[in-house]
């Protein structure tokens, strides 16, 4: 069985880079993994048992691990027999007073031995976080190995229950919260980097607030983070919300709270979804600091702008713009004032119309295919402008053009918006937004 489980992962990774794993291995690992989830010895047994295997699985090479996971994926799922016989029990029992028992019984024969070795791992110290990169590992096999998604299935169930957000705490980071953290933040920023601790202490100013979810079993560990600037106007430039020479805005005059950057840090999590409840605890929290508070936006980039205009000349075209793309992400234009002008005007129709007619296939073909715009949409909001040269960095040049958008979270509309957005993929857009998406260029 170990030879074969070896010549399985020589298929996928190669014959050469197998050669650290022996079919030896295999035997003991699977040995240890049976007693783990047979809980033998007791259940301290069972968690020292898990703790050891925990760290062979950290002390092995790329190979070994996803032999190692190869390993608990194909071998410990539910036993096909005892849930054949636990079903036909069940039919059997359906009307009568036994039907209760049965069930219980057909529950605990699809309970597989990977959910109950996944169980002893968040048991041991450190366990939560060791799960969490373990299932990052399991995500970079899975693309070319689909025998791992038994395994990444029942994963990705066990760690949306216990992170679900009633487990999360609410944190607002500052510049006096421990460097640890700090220094993740700087390791974490997925929108916008953090090119240095100026930086990051101009965003952590009096007119500047960041929040951060954490677990509690993960307390350094931030699993999604916020960054809020405190102004009096709809933003419609990043370099502008960062620039660390800017004056410090009186926070107390602030009417709008702008969202410009929303990272989440846990490869591991992804399919684990609390993005939705962070903005709306950390809009709480912002109304009860500041009152006056009336306007809640973000700033957010177009991710998909880019590789979607590549994919559709015939929208370029529409807008007035050439095909040329390397030459419009080089961004040489911008600094000619008549061709900025031009320019800006037909990328804000492009989009426009990127953003309210561009499908991604799922939910029936309805939703948008910009991710971003999906998140932001399904929690209430309102696409409200099109901010052309909102991101002219580097990257925000590549990915978009230049162009970001504003939605913007109206508290009185989100329900609505919510259940319109689900039922019938219903964008919310403002009158501005929907001239641009029915312009085209003359």
């Amino acid at each position: 069985m170990a030879e074969g489980l070896v010549q399985r992962l020589k298929s996928i990774v190669g014959a050469g880079a197998t050669a650290s794993v022996k079919p030896k291995q295999l035997d003991q690992w699977r040995r240890q993994l049976a007693e783990c989830a047979e809980a033998k010895g007791g259940e301290v047994s069972a968690r020292t048992r898990a703790a050891a295997l925990a760290q062979t699985y950290l002390e092995l090479d790329d190979v070994g691990r996803h032999a190692f996971l190869r390993l608990i994926s194909l071998e410990f799922g539910p036993d096909p027999a005892r849930v054949a016989t636990a079903h036909a029990a069940y039919q059997a029992a359906v009307g009568s007073e036994r039907q209760w028992d049965a069930e219980a019984a057909l529950r605990a024969a699809l309970r597989s031995a990977r959910i109950r070795i996944l169980t002893q791992f968040n048991a041991i110290p450190q366990g939560v976080k060791f799960l969490v990169d373990l299932r990052a590992d399991l995500l970079r096999y899975l693309d070319e190995d689909a025998e791992l998604s038994p395994l990444d299935r029942e994963l990705e169930s066990r760690l949306a229950a216990w992170f679900d957000v009633g487990f999360l705490e609410l944190q607002r980071i500052t510049w006096a919260s421990p460097a640890v953290l700090l220094e993740k933040l700087i390791k974490y920023e997925a929108v916008h980097e953090i090119r240095s601790w100026t930086d990051l202490k101009n965003r952590l100013d009096s007119d500047r607030r960041l929040y951060a979810f954490f677990h509690p079993r993960m307390p350094m560990e931030p699993l999604i983070f916020v960054e809020v600037a405190l102004t009096d106007h709809l933003a419609d430039s990043v370099q502008a919300l960062l620039d660390e020479h800017a004056p410090v805005f009186d926070a107390r005059r602030a009417d709008t709270a702008i969202f410009y950057s929303i990272s989440n840090t846990q490869t591991g999590l992804r399919g684990v979804s609390f993005g939705n409840f962070l903005l709306k605890r950390v809009i709480d929290d912002l109304q009860r600091d500041f009152p006056k508070l009336r306007h809640f936006a973000t700033l957010s980039p177009l991710p998909g702008f880019s590789s979607w205009a590549r994919k559709n000349p015939q929208e370029l075209a529409a807008a007035g713009l050439e095909p040329d793309l390397a030459q419009l992400a080089a961004g040489e234009w911008a600094k000619d004032r008549a061709l900025a002008r031009k320019t800006n005007e037909s990328l804000s129709q492009l989009a426009a119309r990127y953003l309210t007619q561009a499908k991604s296939g799922r939910g029936d073909g309805r939703l948008p295919l910009d991710p971003v715009a999906r998140f932001h949409l399904g929690n209430g909001a309102r696409l409200e402008r099109i901010n052309p040269l909102g991101d002219a960095s580097p990257n925000g040049m590549k990915q978009s053009f230049g162009v970001m958008v504003n939605y913007l979270y109206d508290l009185d509309e989100l329900e609505e918006n919510v259940e319109s957005f689900a039922r019938e993929g219903t964008i919310a857009t403002s009158a501005a937004v929907r001239r641009l998406a029915r312009q085209k260029q003359n």
